[in-house]
């Protein structure tokens, strides 16, 4: 924890009065995509600490549910691409070579050490310029832990960053008898996290899940369909029938280029008219794809493609980008 509260000094830095946030445009969503993960490993309490500080609208979270059921942030069912947990329990692993966060209680998962995500079959960083892999000191940690973390904040500063959570292959939960929605669903609406208007967006790829969180668990908040294959923006106008927003990869807003202009698809034309707001990921910095710039391609998405905010690994850039404009 000592690094937590070493980083705080980062939202005097960046400015920890609610005058000072940096984006002035309300309409475009800024989502600090596993914290500030250009900087700090990803999901890590300080990454959070640091992303409160770059005055996001909303910080993600992604939920894996531990063997003893308490939804824990990483991005994905296993353990082995960001953590040392083959080090320390080596007698865990699977029959397929991977460790998985439903194989650990809460309180072994709090003995691994996170860091920088890295190739787990060649051991290289996926992010070469990014935090060093296996330095410091930096843990898992609960939902519940980062909720207060961020409301705590929210109190001290006068700000009201939100909280953008996805439960993450419930699919999988549900084979172990582990209703990741229902548990994560219990969880917010205990912090205050029920309705639309509570600064809470709920997320999923799964679509049929999704749906059961609005119909069958009745949820009030905020939902977006997370959606990865390009046939998947055919279902749109079942997708409105439950769900608030979409967040499509943002290859799946382009089209193609025809000298130096990017023509696009219909899927946000398509999503507004249903009422959706798109929100695309991921913006990265140093992944640029199509892109000459970092600058060209927030330029080209927000304000060309026309979507109504992004996933980030860096905050600090899209918020003083939109400020600009």
């Amino acid at each position: 924890m000592k690094q937590i509260y070493a980083l705080f000094f980062l939202i005097f830095f960046f400015g920890c009065k609610p005058e000072t946030k940096l984006t002035n445009m309300k309409e475009k969503v800024v989502i600090a995509h596993r914290g500030a993960s250009g900087y700090l490993p990803e999901h890590t309490m300080e990454a959070k600490a640091m992303a409160y500080a770059m005055n996001p609208d909303y910080i993600e979270q992604d939920l894996v549910l531990s063997k003893d059921n308490i939804p824990i942030v990483i991005h994905d069912i296993y353990l082995d691409d960001v953590t040392d947990v083959a080090e320390k329990y080596p007698e865990k692993k699977r029959e397929d070579e991977r460790f998985y966060v439903i194989d650990f209680t809460f309180g072994e998962l709090q003995k691994l050490n996170v860091t920088e995500r890295f190739n787990p079959k060649t051991g290289e960083q996926v992010y070469p310029n990014r935090f060093p892999k296996g330095r410091g000191n930096f843990k898992l940690h609960s939902l519940q832990e980062e909720i207060e973390l961020i409301q705590g904040l929210n109190a001290s500063t006068g700000k009201n960053i939100g909280i953008y959570p996805e439960i993450k292959n419930p699919a999988f939960h549900h084979k172990y008898g582990k209703d990741i929605a229902k548990i994560s669903l219990d969880i917010l609406s205990s912090y205050g996290y029920k309705t639309t208007n509570d600064k809470c967006m709920f997320q999923c790829f799964d679509a049929k899940e999704l749906e059961r969180v609005r119909k069958e668990l009745k949820s009030e908040l905020f939902l977006v369909q997370l959606i990865e294959f390009p046939e998947e923006t055919k279902e749109l106008v079942h997708l409105a029938s439950y769900a608030d927003g979409l967040g499509p990869w943002y290859k799946q807003i382009l089209d193609k280029k025809v000298g130096e202009k990017w023509q696009f698809t219909t899927l946000v034309k398509d999503a507004h008219k249903l009422g959706l707001q798109v929100h695309p990921y991921t913006f990265r910095a140093d992944q640029l794809g199509e892109f000459s710039s970092f600058e060209e391609m927030m330029q080209v998405l927000f304000f060309e493609a026309n979507v109504d905010g992004g996933f980030t690994d860096f905050p600090d850039k899209m918020g003083q980008f939109l400020a600009t404009q």
